[in-house]
């Protein structure tokens, strides 16, 4: 049974706001990070969770990797179908957007998905875009300790680096927690 992850009304916002050429770039930001995740653990499968315009894959092509089982994911785009397993799961700059009372579900989503690692970035101040209804675009505000303290529920965390890109921020590299 699929959870639900984003509420009718808040997908008719992202929607629009994905009109906007300049939303969902940060993917290229970070492609070199993750091509270099790639190269140094062998992942060949690639889920990209709210992959936007699919940046992602373009920067990874740019970034040297040229073949690579690419799955986008994103509510926004339903004709991407819905969320695939593979080894790695990248989650860039989209959790900070989801609906504070879905936050739980989405990453328990993360994790289902997630084969062997995940690569998660996450901006912790406001975005500089707002909703058509005028909230910023950046629904959960938080800092890197609170985000953690929902991380660690469902993955080890590997990695954890804190960044200035696009504002502050931080990624993490996880694993999914094997329950006995």
């Amino acid at each position: 049974m699929m959870r639900t992850t984003i509420t009718p009304d808040y997908l008719l916002l992202q929607k629009k706001l994905h009109e906007n050429p300049s939303y969902g770039v940060a993917s290229l930001t970070f492609a070199p990070i993750i091509a270099s995740l790639i190269k140094k653990t062998g992942c060949k499968s690639i889920s990209d969770y709210g992959a936007g315009k699919r940046r992602l894959a373009e920067g990874l092509r740019q970034a040297g990797l040229l073949s690579f089982d690419y799955h986008p994911y994103d509510p926004a785009f339903p004709e991407y179908g819905e969320p695939k397993i593979a080894d790695l799961v990248c989650c860039v700059d989209v959790l900070e957007h989801i609906e504070p009372e879905l936050i739980d579900e989405v990453i328990n989503d993360l994790k289902s998905v997630t084969q062997k690692l995940g690569f998660f970035s996450i901006h912790m101040g406001p975005a500089g875009k707002t909703l058509s209804d005028g909230r910023n675009a950046h629904l959960i505000q938080q800092p890197s300790s609170w985000w953690l303290a929902k991380l660690v529920s469902y993955f080890e965390i590997l990695h954890l680096q804190s960044h200035t890109i696009m504002g502050s921020g931080f990624w993490v590299v996880v694993a999914p927690k094997k329950h006995s």
